[in-house]
């Protein structure tokens, strides 16, 4: 777990609102068919079953991601800083765990729709506190990998539907999500 770091330790650059990035509108649940060619990542190979470790094993990669000293500097204008990339994966943490709550205990429900980007403005992702972004990282993993851990083998064929109508069964649930983490560490430059 990432020690809490003092804002003298850790200085955060803050100003104005920073640009838009640009809006990511692709639907990626090609991911379940093919490797990602951005970060190479193959979704559709992986066990569900696998997916609560591989959560917990990528969250603690991103502490050392939100330990960087250019954790809120962004690479481009409109692209998310290393900081704002994490806000966003404990926020697909959270929502993640509710839409599962959803698909285990409803039938076939829809999810509403989410707008990232309206999120990381409305929570001001460029303004947040590494470390106690690392500590509410940690708890959503915790409790979106033990969620996972309780899906018995008759639950993993269970539907969701997307606004746009995309299905998932929880087992395709879990590939596509675990893909976005790993991704986002792709994207802030982690190799490995």
């Amino acid at each position: 777990m990432m020690c809490a770091m003092s804002e003298a330790e850790n200085p955060i650059p803050v100003g104005p609102v920073p640009d838009d990035p640009v809006p990511d509108d692709k639907d990626w649940t090609w991911v379940l068919d093919t490797t990602c060619p951005e970060c190479g990542f193959v979704a559709g190979e992986v066990n569900p079953t696998d997916v609560a470790g591989m959560l917990r094993e990528n969250t603690t990669r991103w502490f050392a991601q939100l330990s960087r000293p250019d954790v809120g500097v962004r690479p481009s204008p409109q692209t998310w800083s290393p900081l704002e990339y994490g806000c966003h994966v404990r926020d697909v943490h959270v929502l993640y765990l509710e839409r599962l709550d959803m698909m285990l205990t409803q039938d076939g429900p829809s999810y509403p729709n989410w707008d990232q980007d309206e999120t990381a403005k409305a929570k001001r992702y460029h303004e947040a506190d590494p470390a106690t972004v690392a500590v509410e990282l940690q708890a959503a993993s915790d409790a979106l990998a033990a969620r996972f851990e309780q899906v018995t083998a008759e639950k993993w064929s269970r539907t969701g539907y997307r606004c746009d109508g995309a299905e998932f069964t929880i087992a395709t649930f879990a590939q596509y999500f675990i893909h976005d983490p790993v991704h986002h560490l792709h994207d802030v430059g982690e190799r490995g």
